[in-house]
């Protein structure tokens, strides 16, 4: 049976997410390899009594990773066949890379503090903003987002298209808030606010994407031992620059997660598996293309059933 992995990203996030998963000692090598590397002891952070550190950027951002890259070494580990392609949702692209052996986990993990770093601090705090639209076409949110932004001089786009009817725009507030506004009247069934600190995926992340462009010049990337489709033009590569650029490319251009389901279902796919904590991604993708099994690796029982079931 052909099936991908696909790996979530930044706001997937919750306390005790990886409790499901404790049980196999692949978890626990792949944490105490994160604490080694940045000194900080993810697991513990998930135990702590109200989210607010692992909702920090700094935080969530390797966090996802580690807990990502945990649960596909329990997957080999436990004798899981290799899927057929990967890929991730915008911070999940990079695990997916360090997965199919592009990127050593360990350099990874300092890149991704380095990303998130720059992130947050490319805008100040309260002055970014990201919606989530729902029950609209993806061309009108790209038309109204592009009116209200020549007619206030600000940044607002859509920046995650992530399933038929449900896109999310990020930019600078007053733009971003007045894009909601002008989406509700041009028939959106609902227009929220989302609690972040940093507006992803649109130009105010130009600095950003300079900063890990430096810090990317020097490491080494690997050829991809399974293809890897990347957010931003959902292609694949095999030249380590080309995969370096994508990943530059990626903080400033919109994460098209329907696109690269579709890709992935009219590559012969029949199933994709959620790599990691949460199911926010097996409900897009169901809401993509109906006709594709979803199973995700959140606790041991879903994860035995994905491993009988693709065995």
């Amino acid at each position: 049976m052909a099936f991908a992995f696909v790996f979530p990203g930044q706001g997937s996030q919750s306390l005790k997410m990886m409790d499901g998963l404790l049980g196999y000692d692949a978890v626990h090598e792949v944490f105490n390899t994160a604490k080694t590397v940045l000194g900080v002891n993810f697991l513990a952070m998930l135990n702590e009594d109200t989210a607010d550190n692992i909702n920090q950027t700094v935080n969530t951002q390797p966090l996802m990773l580690v807990s990502g890259y945990a649960a596909y070494q329990a997957w080999l580990a436990q004798g899981g066949k290799l899927p057929q392609i990967m890929a991730g949702h915008s911070l999940g692209e990079w695990t997916a890379l360090v997965a199919s052996g592009v990127i050593d986990f360990a350099d990874a993990l300092n890149l991704v503090m380095i990303r998130a770093t720059a992130m947050q601090d490319a805008v100040a705090p309260g002055d970014g903003a990201m919606a989530a639209v729902m029950g609209l076409d993806d061309d009108t949110i790209n038309r109204v987002c592009e009116q209200v932004a020549k007619d206030s001089g600000g940044v607002v786009a859509g920046v995650n298209f992530n399933s038929p009817a449900q896109v999310v725009i990020a930019g600078d507030k007053s733009s971003v808030e007045a894009a909601a506004a002008a989406l509700k009247d041009s028939g959106a069934k609902k227009v929220q606010m989302l609690a972040v600190s940093v507006p992803s995926h649109c130009s105010l992340m130009s600095s950003a994407s300079a900063k890990l462009a430096m810090a990317l010049a020097s490491v080494k990337f690997n050829s991809p031992q399974i293809e890897v489709l990347h957010n931003f033009n959902v292609e694949t590569y095999t030249d380590g620059e080309l995969i370096k650029q994508a990943l530059i490319k990626q903080l400033c251009q919109p994460v098209l997660w329907s696109k690269t389901v579709g890709t992935i279902a009219s590559c012969g796919i029949t199933s994709i598996v959620e790599c990691g904590p949460g199911k926010i991604l097996s409900g897009l993708n169901k809401r993509i293309n109906e006709n594709l099994v979803s199973y995700n690796l959140r606790n041991t029982d879903e994860f035995a059933k994905a491993l009988a079931e693709l065995a």
